[in-house]
């Protein structure tokens, strides 16, 4: 069940429905803002939608997910339902996204690169804690 927040954007939005499209049409628009385009690992999509307008995208998965980027050993949650308002180089006010630091879970609200030449992504906590990694370890795997 879609959220309310999703209804409210769906006018005037491209809206995909399927795993193959869905997993193409968000690879394609992380890749168009300037963002790594493995930041969103998702699996089984049944809807991706993008309100060009409002710079606002959603994603719904069949369940939850679990994935652990290799590259710098951080485990990172995905609710059904994950959604942002985007931007070049930057996804804000994310819901259905957690990061596990220690034993906790910790949303993350936001993700950008400041200065793309710097190859670094920094990803900022509901808390206010930041952290930044290479953003090599968001490549595809």
């Amino acid at each position: 069940m879609a959220s309310q927040t999703i209804e409210s954007h769906r006018e005037g939005a491209e809206v995909y429905r399927g795993n193959d499209i869905c997993k193409k049409k968000s690879v394609h628009l992380l890749e168009e803002l300037g963002l790594p385009k493995g930041l969103l690992p998702l699996v089984d999509i049944e809807e991706f939608g993008y309100n060009r307008t409002a710079g606002f995208m959603w994603l719904i998965q069949k369940k939850k997910k679990e994935h652990t980027f290799k590259k710098i050993k951080q485990t990172v949650s995905y609710a059904t339902e994950v959604t942002a308002f985007m931007e070049q180089h930057k996804m804000k006010k994310i819901t259905g996204v957690k990061t596990k630091e220690l034993l906790l879970w910790l949303s993350v609200v936001e993700v950008y690169i400041n200065d793309p030449s710097s190859e670094k992504i920094t990803f900022k906590t509901g808390t206010g804690l930041s952290d930044s990694f290479p953003v090599s370890a968001f490549e595809l795997e």
